[in-house]
């Protein structure tokens, strides 16, 4: 017992001294990124975009749709949503990879701003401390203004004003709710999602979202159904 009970504490060590360097070189990789460009810096780099929208430009089932299907604690949380990665914990211990992040939309945006897609651990906590410093400098909605103009919507389309024009040919406030919610799927997967490679995929992202938008409340089966057939 005496043995077993050394072996546990020194893999207990070994672990905490893992951990504890992952967060130090995530910290690491912080603050190189802020010493390249401030946050500040980066933010007025991404709003003086030529097809920057603003937020008021963006369609409300738009915003309501990423919400429900990206973080739907969105205005709950600091940055960081603990429920969210206890799941993702959770789903990736059983499928024994890293399928899942957990991961808020000021991560995301933290993400798309400053650090590479890799899922790699030091890259997650260098993406959890930059979190935590946009949202100490800015509001939910100049966040949410952010992340629309930062993410990746496919056919190399950075913002979600480009992915209107390229996609259907439309302004922002041209746009269905029946196109709205299937744009809102896509930056989870471009390459998957966009409706120009794979339409029946992109339809069944759509479903997925527009479900998530019935569980939290943004839309009753009704309205869901008449979207759906257009009515």
């Amino acid at each position: 017992m005496k043995i077993l009970k050394v072996i546990m504490r020194v893999v207990l060590i070994v672990l905490i001294s893992i951990g504890l360097l992952i967060v130090h070189s995530g910290y690491k990789m912080y603050k190189d990124a802020l010493e390249q460009i401030s946050l500040e810096e980066k933010v007025q780099s991404i709003r003086e975009k030529e097809n920057y929208a603003k937020l008021e430009e963006i369609p409300k089932m738009y915003i309501n749709a990423v919400i429900s299907v990206e973080d739907h604690r969105f205005y709950k949380h600091k940055g960081i949503d603990i429920i969210a990665i206890g799941r993702a914990v959770v789903n990736d211990i059983k499928s024994m990879e890293f399928v899942e992040g957990g991961s808020t939309i000021t991560q995301q945006l933290a993400k798309n701003m400053y650090f590479t897609q890799d899922k790699k651990l030091n890259r997650k906590i260098a993406e959890t401390f930059m979190a935590s410093a946009i949202e100490k400098e800015y509001d939910k909605d100049e966040i949410l203004e952010l992340y629309f103009n930062t993410s990746y919507y496919g056919d190399g389309y950075d913002t979600v004003k480009e992915a209107c024009r390229g996609y259907f040919n439309k302004e922002l406030n041209e746009i269905t709710d029946y196109e709205s919610i299937l744009l809102a799927g896509i930056p989870n997967a471009p390459s998957v999602y966009a409706p120009t490679k794979n339409p029946d995929l992109a339809e069944q992202r759509q479903k997925q979202v527009m479900d998530k938008m019935i569980k939290y409340g943004y839309l009753t089966e009704e309205e869901a159904y008449n979207i759906v057939n257009n009515i």
